[in-house]
């Protein structure tokens, strides 16, 4: 298995790294919830760009990834656009969707961007591929707030995202059950033993789902989100928390 370090932060390796979501509505939103970190366990950031008000302003946008970009100059950013289908803010055009992504990577601040699976093939494939040259590593995804897939479908889905040449291949899944919480940590298990040449990212959401957030270590996943104030998903932990669990979890394997 081969890992991913940016800015000394590896991973797939160790603990799951924690990555903590900013969903700021505009700049000061922005300014003050990046000032809210200091004193905060954290490996890596997320901007949900789909949070800002403007983001489909390309100079709004820019101003935005600037801001954040300078005051987070030192830390791993992952830049998000959550579409309404999975989940997020705002519905977009497949052609802004992969003009504001690679809006983002231009911009020489971010270090991951997140791009959806299912958004397209041809799409999936251009930010790729433009990410790729320009030193951008991928964060591929797969949102359903509805529902949890069978077994086989979630490894199919963790697969295509490596096929598709996914840094990172991510699938986040709501359980109707306890049981689709340990369909998800089965398919996490297999697809990290088994079929995984890089790092994956997993988790089930929701209340039920919290154990998948703790556990990636034991499973095989690579990062786990944790809430500063809000939460930017179902079932996500203040980070604090989810700090101390991580170590103790890390020392008991």
């Amino acid at each position: 298995m081969k890992t991913v370090t940016v800015k000394n932060v590896e991973f797939g390796k160790g603990k799951p790294k924690i990555c903590i979501p900013i969903m700021g509505k505009d700049l000061d939103g922005l300014k003050n919830e990046i000032e809210g970190l200091q004193g905060l366990q954290y490996d890596i950031i997320e901007w949900r760009m789909d949070h800002f008000k403007e983001i489909l302003n390309q100079k709004e946008a820019q101003k935005a990834i600037e801001l954040v970009g300078s005051l987070l100059k030192d830390t791993v950013l992952l830049a998000t656009f959550r579409t309404s289908k999975e989940g997020g803010e705002m519905a977009i055009s497949n052609a802004d969707y992969v003009a504001l992504n690679k809006q983002m990577i231009d911009s020489k601040w971010i270090d991951f961007v997140d791009v959806e699976c299912f958004t397209g093939d041809d799409e999936v494939k251009e930010i790729v591929s433009y990410a790729h040259e320009h030193g951008v590593y991928v964060v591929m995804s797969n949102h359903d707030f509805d529902k949890t897939p069978d077994y086989e479908e979630i490894v199919s889905r963790l697969r295509l995202m490596q096929e598709k040449e996914a840094d990172i291949p991510k699938i986040a899944l709501m359980p109707q059950s306890k049981s689709d919480v340990l369909t998800l940590l089965k398919a996490t298990l297999d697809m990290h033993e088994k079929y995984a040449d890089r790092p994956i990212i997993t988790m089930s959401m929701g209340a039920d789902g919290v154990i998948s957030r703790l556990a990636g270590e034991v499973f095989g996943s690579c990062l786990t989100f944790g809430a500063a104030k809000a939460a930017s998903a179902p079932g996500q932990i203040n980070v604090t928390d989810l700090d101390k669990v991580l170590e103790i979890l890390h020392n008991s394997i």
